[in-house]
């Protein structure tokens, strides 16, 4: 084996293998938190965000912010694809990653049953969100999953 390959072999063992879609789902309903992904004429702002997975191809985000610039929602407004990133890692060293990607809207007040039931399933610190009651303008924010991938290493 030349030294080359060597090093290769090493390197790909820290990208890990592809994850099926229902180790995609097992993470997308275990963790409660993530980065939220978006860009508005060009410039690209992440935002961590507790969430909420229905089990089959959406996620809720609750943009809760006491800002007056109301960044999130103005990021959320412009870009035309969003992208999520949630992860875990164990104290060994293993982990398992998983990106979904696709618009990003608005709810309307009908959604909010399943939004809150999304989140209060599996969303960071849920019991925030039980109490969290629907207005007219709702800040609740919906990303319709088109494009899904994850990676795992080290993970049986």
């Amino acid at each position: 084996m030349c030294v080359h390959n060597r090093y290769m072999s090493d390197f790909q063992s820290l990208l890990g293998i592809e994850i099926d879609d229902a180790e995609i789902d097992e993470v997308l309903t275990e963790m409660g938190m993530g980065v939220l992904s978006m860009s508005a004429e060009g410039v690209p702002y992440g935002v961590p965000l507790s969430f909420g997975y229905d089990g089959d191809d959406r996620l809720y985000f609750v943009f809760l912010d006491a800002s007056t610039e109301l960044r999130k929602e103005r990021y959320a407004e412009q870009g035309d694809t969003a992208s999520f990133t949630t992860f875990d890692v164990d104290p060994d060293g293993s982990w398992r990653s998983v990106i979904v990607a696709g618009s990003l809207d608005r709810i309307t007040i009908d959604e909010w049953d399943t939004a809150r039931e999304a989140m209060a399933d599996n969303a960071y610190q849920s019991n925030l969100f039980s109490t969290y009651e629907i207005q007219e303008n709702t800040n609740v924010w919906a990303l319709t999953i088109e494009e899904r991938s994850g990676r795992a290493v080290g993970q049986q």
